[in-house]
């Protein structure tokens, strides 16, 4: 296995011209980052009419639009009743129903725009680890189809049947979600913006913001962009700049590994129909197949890390306990990202400034709640105002202990993966 070789890295076939600033220049809108919410934004803004500059610090999909597991699902990690318990019977309904849309609009950017990205919509698996977690996907359910989502309750059979192990006690169906080359996908929304007018610039990291006579200049390798708005994308990679805002999380690490792929037989027994899934463990992990027949494991923790050794050893035994007949299987690839986790789990819009927004926080929800609220965030800073977003705009945002809470998350994922052979799969 090569070390942190990312797959998607490795399948992505989709290119965007993004050479790096190497001017001055102006535009209506300027965004800081280019993963799922810099670039929904910018072909939004392009797509618009609109003049739009993005800056990359790296290449676009470098960060956690890069290293995603790929599952376009519906909604946030919270169940629905929560998300209305802390946002409010006004505001929490809306962003529920923003986001259930949310596949449906991944997918048909992906169809309007010709993205080759591997895109699958036949649906994605919550998996019950135990049933401890069947009785929460059975609660889950009643939540979701109150709230109008077409849920399906699968039991054990079926759900060995869709998964092609033993090992779970039960599945929730989310017909209307599915799965991406997240790379791909990110990197295909900057090609579509570039193709309608949008300047993106890779290799372009922001060195100082400022506001002067009601205009922001962002500055770059040495050059400076001058736009009436600016919109802060950067989510859990952010680099900080001069005079920059800088969004407040906890960094989590997820860390994947993939295999060889499988054979014709293999395939026909793992995951048949495609679907992307992940577990109710409160130390969740995630399987899934790419286009080649590779199938993925995905947990928590930083496998580039000090625990890099147990991350690397849960995930062979992981896949020994889901499918005995791979157990053997050589990982090719491994690579991890990190999520940015806000306290309550909801995303954040904050406006930090006239005509400046921040949009951040996604909790390992990064695909559609990316793409739907950058999308938003261009049309309400290009006019439309903060009624255009499904969540309230905030005047400000902070987390306490953001470090400690990181590494405590690390440590007890370590613990988790080191005690996995003692703990139900």
């Amino acid at each position: 296995m090569t070390a942190s070789a990312n797959l998607w890295t490795h399948t992505n076939t989709e290119a965007v011209d993004a050479r790096p600033l190497d001017a001055d220049a102006s535009a209506d809108l300027v965004i800081i980052g280019g993963g799922f919410t810099g670039c929904a934004a910018a072909l939004e803004a392009a797509r618009s009419g609109a003049s739009v500059v993005l800056l990359e610090a790296q290449s676009v999909a470098h960060g956690g639009s890069g290293r995603n597991v790929g599952l376009v699902n519906a909604g946030l990690w919270l169940p629905p009743e929560e998300v209305v318990a802390i946002m409010g019977e006004a505001a929490g309904p809306l962003l529920i129903e923003a986001l259930g849309r949310g596949p449906e609009t991944v997918f048909a950017l992906i169809r309007d725009h010709g993205i080759a990205c591997e895109a699958v919509q036949n649906g994605t698996l919550h998996l019950a680890h135990a049933p401890s977690g069947f009785r929460d996907l059975e609660e889950r359910y009643r939540q979701g189809n109150r709230f109008g989502a077409p849920l399906q309750l699968l039991d054990r059979a079926e759900t060995a049947r869709r998964t092609g192990s033993e090992r779970f006690h039960g599945a929730l169906l989310d017909p209307r979600a599915g799965t991406v080359q997240p790379r791909a996908y990110c990197t295909g929304l900057a090609r579509a913006a570039a193709g309608l007018g949008a300047a993106i610039h890779e290799q372009s990291p922001v060195t100082r913001v400022a506001r002067s006579n009601g205009a922001w200049q962002v500055e770059a390798n040495g050059h400076r962009v001058r736009a009436r708005r600016l919109l802060v994308a950067t989510n859990a990679y952010h680099a900080g700049a001069e005079g920059a805002y800088r969004p407040q999380y906890v960094a989590v690490s997820y860390c994947q590994f993939a295999t060889a792929p499988l054979t014709a037989a293999q395939r026909a027994m793992v995951l048949p129909g495609g679907e992307g899934c992940w577990d109710t463990a409160l130390v969740m992990s995630s399987i899934r197949t790419d286009a080649a027949g590779r199938l993925i494991v995905g947990g928590m923790g930083n496998s580039e890390g000090a625990a890099g050794a147990i991350h690397a050893g849960w995930a062979r035994r992981k896949l020994k306990a889901l499918y005995p007949a791979l157990a053997d299987l050589p990982f090719e690839h491994h690579w991890r990202g990190r999520i940015a986790m806000t306290r309550d789990h909801i995303p954040k819009v904050v406006e930090f400034a006239p005509e400046a927004y921040a949009v951040f926080g996604y909790s390992g929800r990064g695909i559609c709640p990316g793409t739907v609220l950058g999308t938003a965030a261009a049309r309400a800073l290009l006019g439309a105002g903060a009624e255009a977003l499904p969540l309230p705009v905030l005047p400000a945002y902070a987390e306490r202990f953001t470090t400690l809470l990181g590494g405590y998350y690390e440590f007890g994922a370590a613990l988790s993966h080191a005690a996995a052979p003692r703990l139900p799969v």
